[in-house]
């Protein structure tokens, strides 16, 4: 899932790691603007807020816009940053440490998350933001541009194109291969849908702490793989 890479990579692979990052975004989506009314997955509302409150002269809020829009970018420059350099140092490594990474800032959030609230509610998007970005550009590295799963405005875009181009497709290789990119794109779909309810439901009783889920998801699906990869590579050394 996070350490198969390009020819190596399945469309099985695919689907878990979409199912996975999905689920995350959903719980990050809801979570994120049910404690400060922000969008904390993705930057486009943002940026149409932004060149709003420049026409108004409000610069304080504009650079605040801004900044949501910059934490995005930072967290997907950041990844990409630690992937091309974790890849010559050590290739086993190479998406785990930024996934774990991630983790470790929803982690803080879901610590200290009711404090900054009251305190600072700005740091917590531009933290989760980073987070959703980091993911975003991660997932598009691991999949080959595949996968998004931060948020769902071009899936609903592809998934439309998709369903229109059954009815012209007739071949049985175009329409399976029509139908692989239909069942990603409804998996990302649902599992974001899925993890926003995850996020409304248990927000209501533990506040950010629900973002412990998207924690143990992440951990999860690093461990899984970490074992998987052991095991694979124990067949083949007894196999030699």
């Amino acid at each position: 899932m996070f350490t198969h890479q390009g020819n190596k990579r399945t469309s099985s692979h695919n689907l878990q790691i979409a199912s996975l990052l999905s689920f995350v975004a959903g719980i990050v989506n809801v979570a994120g603007f049910l404690a400060i009314q922000r969008l904390t997955t993705n930057v486009t509302g943002h940026f149409a807020f932004f060149v709003d409150e420049v026409f108004k002269l409000n610069f304080w809020e504009a650079f605040v816009y801004f900044l949501y829009i910059f934490f995005f970018f930072l967290g997907s420059f950041s990844s990409s940053l630690l992937v091309e350099y974790i890849t010559r140092k050590n290739s086993n490594y190479t998406y785990s440490v930024p996934t774990a990474i991630e983790a470790f800032i929803l982690l803080s959030i879901a610590i200290f998350g009711k404090q900054l609230i009251t305190d600072n509610p700005n740091i917590i998007a531009f933290v989760l933001l980073y987070a959703m970005g980091l993911q975003n550009s991660l997932v598009t590295r691991i999949s080959n541009a595949v996968v998004r799963t931060t948020h769902l405005t071009g899936l609903f875009t592809d998934l439309g194109i998709e369903l229109s181009q059954l009815f012209f497709y007739h071949e049985i290789s175009s329409r399976a291969k029509l139908f692989i990119s239909i069942k990603l794109r409804l998996t990302i779909i649902s599992f974001f849908f899925l993890g926003g309810i995850v996020g409304g439901v248990f927000y209501m009783e533990m506040g950010l702490h629900v973002l412990l889920f998207a924690v143990l998801t992440l951990f999860g699906g690093l461990i899984f793989d970490s074992m998987k990869l052991r095991v694979l590579r124990l067949k083949r050394k007894f196999r030699h």
